[in-house]
């Protein structure tokens, strides 16, 4: 195997508060190779939207990185200054946020925004600016007529769009989503979806993708990571995981997602909620909502343990590891 675009190393994200210090993510580990694209799923809360702003290094007071490394083409973010890091953002990696209509200045044009993100990163003519701004428009769908519009000007699918388009300015080999198609309708989130992957697979960049969105997932993630209460609960190939799910909570999720295709079948959502991050329970933190748990569930903490090519936390797979050896 290459080495990895990025590697995430034992990363923990606390927000330090005068109450608690609430951990949002708790020693994650993961990699991201050339053109791959990784969907992350969990419920809200479980830490997937700080995880990423972690690994992009957007995160704010009273949020802070408190272990582990982000290491992006053999260099670890954490360790860089501010003004190192507005070397590498945007032109190396880009995010794009959840909300287009929050994340775009509504005071500036689509032109001055893009305008901006160019002259940050060097001197370009305007008229290099005008080209490329242009040229990453048409790349997803929108008129160049349209660079001369303000935010409110566009529809939401229109935004989101843009919002990609600014990501692509520099082509970057690594693109962050959070949760871009949350605020559209149906029909504009398959069109957009469809249209990240085709530009993903023309230009190679690899995409970490969060989403609630277990449909997004299945048809366009290469591997998933499935978070809960701020630590990865299975992370995998995502037909593996979709066909047969090992953690108790991955099926719970799947169970919870209506499909399209096949019998029609109950809906069985999961018990109870997310825990507090500030006071997480002892041992595993699924288990107070876990049909499987085990007596020991309530006081040992498990690893991440590799079952195939799989890697589940979760003591259920401790203990059959153990009676195959």
């Amino acid at each position: 195997m290459p080495e990895p675009l990025l590697e995430v190393d034992n990363l923990s994200v606390s927000y330090l508060t005068d109450a608690a210090d609430i951990g949002a993510v708790d020693r994650v580990s993961l990699t991201v190779h050339a053109g791959e694209f990784l969907g992350i799923v969990g419920e809200s809360g479980c830490g997937k939207s700080t995880l990423v702003f972690a690994i992009a290094q957007l995160l704010t007071p009273p949020a802070e990185i408190t272990s582990g490394r982000v290491v992006f083409k053999g260099q670890d973010l954490v360790q860089l200054t501010d003004g190192e890091l507005r070397h590498v953002r945007w032109r190396d990696y880009s995010v794009v946020m959840q909300s287009a209509m929050n994340a775009l200045n509504p005071m500036k044009s689509i032109a001055a925004q893009f305008k901006d993100t160019m002259r940050a990163h060097g001197r370009i003519s305007a008229d290099a600016i005008r080209t490329r701004s242009t040229e990453v428009l048409h790349l997803v769908g929108i008129d160049a007529a349209h660079l001369d519009s303000y935010p409110h000007q566009l529809s939401g699918g229109m935004r989101q769009r843009a919002m990609i388009a600014m990501a692509l300015l520099f082509t970057p080999q690594l693109v962050i989503m959070d949760e871009p198609t949350s605020a559209l309708d149906v029909v504009a989130q398959r069109s957009l979806m469809t249209q990240i992957k085709e530009l993903q697979q023309q230009f190679g960049f690899a995409v970490i993708f969060v989403t609630h969105d277990m449909s997004v997932v299945a048809h366009y993630s290469d591997r998933v990571m499935v978070m809960y209460a701020g630590q990865v609960a299975e992370i995998g190939a995502t037909s593996s995981i979709f066909e047969r799910p090992l953690h108790p909570y991955s099926k719970g999720l799947l169970d919870a997602f209506p499909s399209v295709h096949g019998p029609r079948r109950a809906l069985t959502g999961i018990p109870g909620s997310p825990p507090d991050l500030g006071r997480p329970p002892s041992g595993c933190r699924f288990h107070p909502r876990c049909s499987e748990a085990m007596a020991q569930c309530t006081t040992s903490e498990p690893d991440l343990y590799i079952v195939g090519e799989t890697e589940v936390r979760c003591l259920l797979y401790a203990e059959r590891l153990r009676d195959a050896v």
